[in-house]
């Protein structure tokens, strides 16, 4: 598989200490989001920590997740570049399948 999965748990990180330092320092996010109360999917991809992203999902900006403040991540991988993720981002938007994306979901969930 050319996709680097991650899990969708955070690692727990030391007070102080960012994911994105030491050889972290470039990778980018695709990742997408579930809302169960409007039975959707978003898919995107980040530079920032994925906390700090999901954060700003929440906080009720004037963007399409602005409509529900239930996001999860459900799914995400990592990229060694801001282009990388977002090719990914291109890629999964190009299926335009929802039954693709749950299959994606579920073959990464142990």
């Amino acid at each position: 598989c050319k996709w680097s999965l991650v899990r969708i748990q955070s690692p727990r990180l030391a007070k102080g200490r960012s994911f994105r330092s030491g050889p972290f320092n470039f990778m980018s996010t695709f990742y997408i989001l579930y809302s169960p109360s409007l039975d959707h999917y978003y898919v995107g991809h980040t530079s920032e920590l994925m906390e700090e992203r999901l954060r700003k999902h929440l906080s009720g900006h004037k963007r399409w997740t602005a409509r529900a403040k239930d996001w999860a991540v459900v799914y995400q991988e990592l990229h060694p570049d801001k282009g990388a993720a977002y090719r990914r981002e291109r890629e999964v938007k190009a299926w335009k399948s929802r039954k693709r994306i749950k299959e994606l979901i579920e073959a990464a969930t142990p």
